[in-house]
């Protein structure tokens, strides 16, 4: 059974950064992604980033890109993302994703294959 652990989420000031991980186990994977979306209160989930297995190919939500960066270990299916010049809007809780194919079709469906169990990150102005 593929589980999905997400950690880093918390409280942080407006300008401020956070980094949030996920470790995925139970199984190996050969082509995969790993990525992550966030819900809002009251709003629908939404993509932020993916990444390929291999780090190569990353895709971004136009509103984080410039202030968030994926990167993955391959190694420990580990998947990284460090949130910088954080603003309220970013307040959401994070949901980790991993899709077994490329990390084009997670950004372009949204349907990944697994799901974490989703962090909280609070930005206060």
């Amino acid at each position: 059974q593929v589980q999905l652990v997400e950690s880093g989420g918390g409280l942080v000031q407006a300008g401020g950064s956070l980094r949030l991980s996920c470790a995925a186990s139970g199984r190996t994977f050969s082509t995969y992604a790993m990525g992550w979306f966030r819900q809002a209160p009251g709003k629908e989930r939404e993509f932020v980033a993916v990444i390929s297995g291999s780090g190569i190919v990353a895709y971004y939500e136009d509103s984080v890109k410039g202030r968030f960066t994926i990167s993955v270990d391959n190694a420990k299916y580990t998947v990284y993302l460090q949130m910088n010049s954080l603003s309220p809007d970013d307040t959401a809780v994070y949901y980790c994703a991993l899709l077994e194919g490329a990390a084009q079709r997670m950004r372009v469906t949204g349907r990944p294959d697994y799901w974490g169990q989703g962090t909280q990150v609070t930005v206060s102005s």
